[in-house]
């Protein structure tokens, strides 16, 4: 998922460096999105690998 984050931030600014403006706002939101849900899931998982007790690597 935070591949398809990065995939999106850079379609948006080549497309914002191209002129797209369309384009490249919702590339950023969309990849806006995808990060903060990684961050999410992310977190989620610490705190369940915390409370399952073992110990992160």
């Amino acid at each position: 998922m935070l591949g398809w984050a990065l995939t999106f931030l850079i379609v948006a600014l080549i497309a914002g460096a191209l002129g797209f403006g369309g384009i490249a706002g919702a590339s950023a939101g969309i990849a806006q999105i995808l990060f903060v849900l990684f961050l999410v899931l992310f977190v989620v998982a610490m705190i369940a690998r915390a409370v399952r007790g073992r110990a992160p690597y």
